[in-house]
């Protein structure tokens, strides 16, 4: 499937009810933005990403991008236009890396797409070996790939570069800043380092502590005057 014509402005307030907190995060993106949510761990920023992605049901609220409804009530995962890529590339191991980037959609009517992608993410040496074959590194590209190949008009991206190399994750960054310029998708972000969330969404940054949004503004705003204690200490050079 590509849904590379929908209209990409996402509406979305997500309630969800966990033991030891309430998350209450309420935010719109429109078409070729991008925002970084940003916070310590356990401030919900994940499970506001995997609610948008269908991963988990919200307990109330609603998700729209453009006139469809994601929630409610809850559109199946593979109806929903957006990628989501997070820290396991999710690849099937049994498969070639062309067909897991082609997986689920026809090859011949996305082919010229399929073969910028393939030289843009220098999969060429690995185009037909099994992915269980490919390292890390290589299976982070693969994953991508799969997911631009559909041209989703949101993506979603819970810290899909943990545990690369400084280098490997700068070039991932270009990559995926040069394709939602391409492509123009709007991108929504997490990670736990803000130098990773101002390079890929500059513009602008929302902040979560304890599921609740307590700053949002670009990241000169967040920097000159954070708005409290945590958030100045995350904001602090290394």
């Amino acid at each position: 499937m590509c849904w590379h014509s929908v209209h990409a402005m996402l509406k979305a307030e997500i309630i969800k009810k966990r033991r030891e907190l309430e998350i209450h995060v309420a935010l719109q993106l429109g078409r070729g933005e991008s925002v970084g949510l940003f916070g310590a761990s356990g401030a919900g920023k994940s499970t506001v990403l995997a609610c948008i992605a269908g991963i988990e049901e919200p307990d109330d609220g609603f998700v729209q991008i453009g006139g469809l409804k994601l929630f409610p009530p809850s559109l199946p995962l593979h109806r929903r236009p957006l990628g989501y890529l997070t820290q396991e590339p999710g690849l099937f191991p049994h498969l070639s890396v062309s067909k897991n980037v082609s997986f689920g959609i026809a090859p011949a009517s996305q082919a010229e797409w399929i073969a910028t992608l393939r030289e843009r993410l220098q999969l060429d040496t690995i185009w037909n070996a099994p992915a269980a074959l490919i390292s890390g590194g290589q299976a982070r590209r693969v994953s991508l790939a799969r997911m631009l190949a559909r041209k989703p008009p949101l993506v979603l991206l819970d810290e899909p570069f943990a545990g690369l190399d400084r280098q490997l994750v700068r070039e991932l960054i270009d990559d995926l800043v040069f394709w939602s310029r391409e492509v123009g998708f709007s991108m929504i972000a997490v990670d736990h380092q803000a130098e990773v969330l101002q390079r890929l969404c500059p513009q602008r940054a929302i902040v979560l502590e304890q599921g609740k949004i307590v700053q949002q503004g670009t990241w000169e705003e967040l920097d000159r005057a954070p708005s409290t204690p945590l958030l100045r200490s995350l904001l602090a050079p290394l």
